[in-house]
This record gives C-alpha cells, sequence and structure tokens, in this order.
C-alpha cells in the first residue's frame, strides 16, 4: 500500500531514526571519552605536536608538517599538502587522549607513505563525493516538484547521493587502520605505557563509532530515498 511522501508508516522512517539516534550516541561517547582520558597526563609529559613529529621521524617521514588548527576535535591529516593539522585541545596537551588522536592522525601520515591503497581511494572520492552532496538534494526537489518524483532529475539526485555513502563506506578501513597504526606503535615506541594504552584505545575507538555512524545514517537515508521515489515509479 502507498502512503505517499511523508505519510503513513514506513519501515525506513525507522531505520533513519536509529541511525540518527546512533549518531547521536556515538558522539556523546567520543565527547565523553576523549574529555575522561583529557584529564590524564602521560608519564612521560609528551605533547600531542611532539608524539606525531617523533613517529613520523621513526618512520622516515620528514616532509610533513604539524600545525595547530582552530576547534575541538578537528585533527586531520591533509595528504594534498602533507600537513597534519592538531587541535588546540591535542596539539600542547599532554593528556592520554592528546596523544590517542595526534598517533591516530599521524597513522594517516603513515599511510600516506607507504601508498595504503583505501587511502588513495578515499581521496579520490573526496571531490567525487562533494560535488555528489552539493547536486543531489537539489536534484531530487527539482524532480520531485516538478515531475511528481518520477523523473530523471530524481535518479540522478539519487545516484549523485550515493557517491558521498560510498565515501563514507570507504572511510571506514581507513580509519580503523590508522586508529590500529597509532596504538601499535604508540606501544612499541614507547610513548605510552601499558596502562596508558588501554586509555588511548577507548578514545580510538570512540571516535571509530563515529566514523560508522555516519555510514549507517548514509546507507539508511539512500535506502529511504529509493523506497519513496522507487514507488513513486510503480
Amino acid at each position: 500500500m502507498y502512503y505517499g511522501y511523508g505519510y503513513g508508516y514506513d519501515s525506513m522512517y525507522f531505520l533513519v531514526l536509529l541511525a540518527f539516534i546512533f549518531s547521536m550516541v556515538a558522539q556523546m561517547k567520543v565527547s565523553g571519552t576523549f574529555k575522561k582520558y583529557a584529564k590524564i597526563r602521560n608519564r612521560r609529559g609528551l605533547t600531542g605536536a611532539q608524539v606525531a613529529e617523533q613517529m613520523m621521524h621513526n618512520a622516515g617521514i620528514y616532509d610533513v608538517s604539524v600545525q595547530r588548527v582552530a576547534g575541538n576535535l578537528t585533527d586531520h591529516y591533509d595528504p594534498r599538502t602533507k600537513t597534519l593539522r592538531l587541535s588546540e585541545s591535542v596539539y600542547d596537551s599532554t593528556s592520554v587522549a592528546a596523544v590517542g588522536v595526534a598517533a591516530h592522525e599521524t597513522g594517516h601520515a603513515i599511510q600516506h607513505d607507504v601508498g595504503y591503497a583505501p587511502l588513495a581511494l578515499r581521496s579520490f572520492f573526496v571531490p567525487l563525493a562533494n560535488f555528489g552532496s552539493r547536486l543531489a538534494i537539489p536534484l531530487i526537489l527539482i524532480g520531485f516538484i516538478f515531475s511528481g518524483g518520477g523523473s530523471t532529475l530524481v535518479t540522478l539526485g539519487i545516484l549523485f547521493f550515493s557517491l558521498s555513502v560510498v565515501f563514507t563506506i570507504i572511510t571506514l578501513p581507513v580509519e580503523f587502520n590508522a586508529s590500529r597504526r597509532a596504538i601499535r606503535l604508540l606501544a612499541d615506541d614507547g610513548f605510552l605505557d601499558s596502562d596508558e594504552i588501554g586509555g588511548a584505545k577507548r578514545v580510538l575507538s570512540a571516535a571509530a563509532m563515529t566514523y560508522v555512524a555516519a555510514a549507517f545514517a548514509a546507507i539508511a537515508q539512500l535506502l529511504r530515498l529509493v523506497a519513496i521515489f522507487g514507488r513513486r515509479d510503480d
């Protein structure tokens, strides 16, 4: 039975709602976990920036700059400029949380240096995902308004949206691998003691869940769009 857009019961509503709740919980979890371990100073007194620089030097990487960036948990590695940017709560902090995050971003720099294929694939998809996300909703809305949801514009919009979905999926192995590299190097190179490693693991595990939540939300929204406009073609 067809209820029309936005009316009646639709199992996809539940899926999208579940994805939203998952995303909110993941964000609260990473924020809470980071705050908890941001209060615990690592025994060696190393800052996030120092760990990132030393870890890269240990890996033979000398052409990546480490910079401070404004914001909270805005840390990222830019492969285009070979720049590792650490947020204010990480760059100068000596906390276990800061060291864990800095090591994770350094993991991305190491991925880039060794030619880790999933990172290269994600970098390739960045402009495609950005392009698709900008055009998807306008195309779907225009197609819906002028053709009742059954036009080629709607189909194109959904296809463009799927590019951003693919990007969130490709991101998962990249982030998981960077965290594994980070934890291994923190332990092997002696940046953290064994009892401190557990805190870093919990911070990075919580952060990883935000990427899982983002992928789940994107997939749920794509399925929702397909369900809505697919039925309109019936």
